[in-house]
């Protein structure tokens, strides 16, 4: 996708708005934005992440790149100037519930640096990452859609999920290891004080489980207040998994032993990467009806069902209020996405695309 001629605003030049505002930039995008923090606005138009400081009417779309606390204000703000509004927060049901705008479209890249600041930004940033955006019953499909397209001509993998489906997968795989990171790398450090060597021997696995560590602390407290029942949840389980392991230790069980350390090898080995996309894709027709939350339910149905969306369209049907939505998939999946679509009440059809 071109971006020639199209605008936008960032709010927010830290890390991920200023690797946004590079990244659209790039492709074309006059790029406006802002900062509570003048200084860090002014570094992010030296940088080259935006075409000019400030706001800009003529926007098409707004990403809001604040910290989770201050991402409802600033939402809320730019769409009483018109255009569509995303966001990039860690914590979904909350914002999505206050904001409460068809067109605010919740979204999440996970993607991220152990640099910080608008120094650290990339225009690759988002290149074969997830980007999960949440919509409600309540979004305006035209919206999703803008959005969703843009996101891909960043090079991210697209992934819909209910808001607070967003969160609890979340805590599981993004804030509960960020926090068991920084408890071991504290446990470290105070062993350090009294063996100076114990820092000088951390080795690659050691490097690797805790780099999340080195982000910044202020991004995670209001995520940690904003998702903490989620967070809690998983802390709970983590502690529950953490003295089982013990009790296979303490009990000098190899066999358990081994096979807790088989599984986690196996799992690890078998996380997804980055797909290239299928050479067999298949154009699936939905007919839907003409109300509010028919793309979320079709959108985070295929998430559900782990299928990834290559293309996703909506046209108008001649014959009335109803529409239909194009989803081009991979023609492997496509079975089991009709016999989904069909249980959830719609009548999908399907053709090769040549």
């Amino acid at each position: 996708m071109t971006g020639a001629g199209r605008r936008a605003v960032v709010i927010g030049t830290g890390l991920i708005g200023g690797s946004l505002g590079l990244a659209l930039r790039e492709r074309g995008w006059h790029v406006t934005g802002d900062d509570v923090d003048a200084a860090r606005a002014a570094r992010a138009l030296q940088l080259g992440a935006l075409d000019a400081v400030g706001t800009d009417p003529e926007a098409e779309m707004t990403f809001v790149a604040t910290p989770v606390g201050s991402i409802v204000g600033a939402a809320r703000a730019a769409l009483a100037g018109g255009g569509v509004v995303t966001d990039v927060g860690g914590v979904k049901a909350t914002v999505v519930a206050d904001v409460d705008d068809p067109r605010f479209v919740g979204g999440h890249p996970m993607a991220g640096s152990e640099l910080d600041g608008v120094e650290g930004a990339d225009a690759g940033l988002f290149e074969g990452a997830t980007w999960v955006l949440t919509p409600t019953l309540e979004t305006d499909s035209d919206a999703y859609t803008r959005v969703r397209a843009v996101v891909r001509s960043l090079g991210a993998e697209v992934v819909a999920l209910p808001p607070d489906r967003h969160d609890s997968l979340v805590a599981l795989v993004s804030h509960v290891p960020h926090l068991a990171a920084a408890s071991l790398m504290s446990l470290a450090s105070q062993g350090a004080e009294e063996h100076a060597a114990v820092l000088r021997l951390a080795a690659g696995g050691f490097r690797d489980m805790t780099r999340v560590a080195a982000s910044h602390p202020a991004n995670w407290l209001d995520v940690c207040t904003e998702n903490r029942e989620a967070i809690l949840d998983g802390l709970d389980r983590l502690v529950e998994a953490l003295g089982d392991m013990r009790e296979r230790v303490a009990g000098g069980d190899r066999q358990a032993l081994r096979l807790a350390l088989e599984q986690a090898r196996d799992a690890r080995i078998k996380l997804p990467s980055r797909l290239d996309r299928p050479g067999d894709l298949i154009e699936v027709r939905v007919p839907v009806p003409d109300r509010p939350g028919v793309l979320a339910d079709v959108t985070t149905l295929l998430a559900e069902l782990d299928v990834n969306i290559e293309n996703l369209e909506t046209v108008d049907s001649p014959e009335g209020p109803s529409g239909v939505l194009l989803l081009v998939i991979a023609a492997a999946a496509e079975p089991r996405v009709r016999r989904a679509l069909a249980e959830r009440g719609y009548r999908p059809a399907r053709r090769h695309l040549s």
